[in-house]
């Protein structure tokens, strides 16, 4: 695992010791990163569900103001200090040890905004909707941001009232679905779900 690109490009990361933390593999991110290159500069970034922190990262890498990063696994954790060490990022981060629905309650607090959030949730969780309905309903996403929700392809997500799936990249395995706020001119995609 390493940085693809950037001011930190090939830098080595580590991974999390166990097998609670499932990193996004580096031919996925390449391709993510590729997807939204030039949205990156000076953007504000939230990370949930962080792992290792190899997405945040390679958000300040290429240019990101800020990365939020919300993790509680310890192990996880202290890989994500050491790759903000690593990198030498950490003054361009903030980490909140905690779970996800906690965090977002600190951020909403804080009045917060965010041009991109990304998720990777463990595959098997059943409370996503609640995580999108959270971001969506506290206007956690600024005006033209969008999420990056990243699940197992066969996972069945309902979207929330607002959120529309804009656009999205399908592996065998993984998908990349990009969420953004509902236009008036838009329609719903079917059935509220993809």
């Amino acid at each position: 695992m390493r940085v693809i690109s950037g001011k930190c490009r090939g830098t080595r990361l580590v991974s999390p010791e166990g097998i609670t933390t499932r990193p996004t593999i580096d031919r996925i991110k390449e391709t993510l990163f590729n997807m939204i290159a030039f949205d990156m500069p000076e953007c504000m970034f939230l990370d949930l569900f962080s792992g290792s922190g190899a997405i945040g990262i390679e958000s300040l890498s290429r240019g990101a103001k800020l990365v939020v990063f919300v993790e509680k696994d310890k192990h996880a954790l202290a890989a994500l200090r050491t790759n903000l060490n690593k990198t030498k990022l950490q003054d361009a981060a903030a980490i909140y040890e905690m779970d996800v629905l906690s965090a977002l309650d600190k951020l909403i607090a804080k009045s917060q905004r965010f041009d991109i959030i990304f998720l990777d949730p463990p595959y098997a969780m059943k409370n996503v909707e609640n995580i999108l309905e959270k971001i969506v309903a506290n206007e956690l996403l600024n005006e033209e941001g969008y999420i990056i929700l990243e699940r197992s392809t066969n996972t069945l997500v309902f979207l929330p009232q607002n959120l529309v799936l804009w656009k999205e990249k399908v592996y065998k395995t993984t998908t990349l679905s990009f969420l953004r706020k509902e236009k008036n001119s838009e329609n719903r995609n079917l059935s509220g779900k993809f």
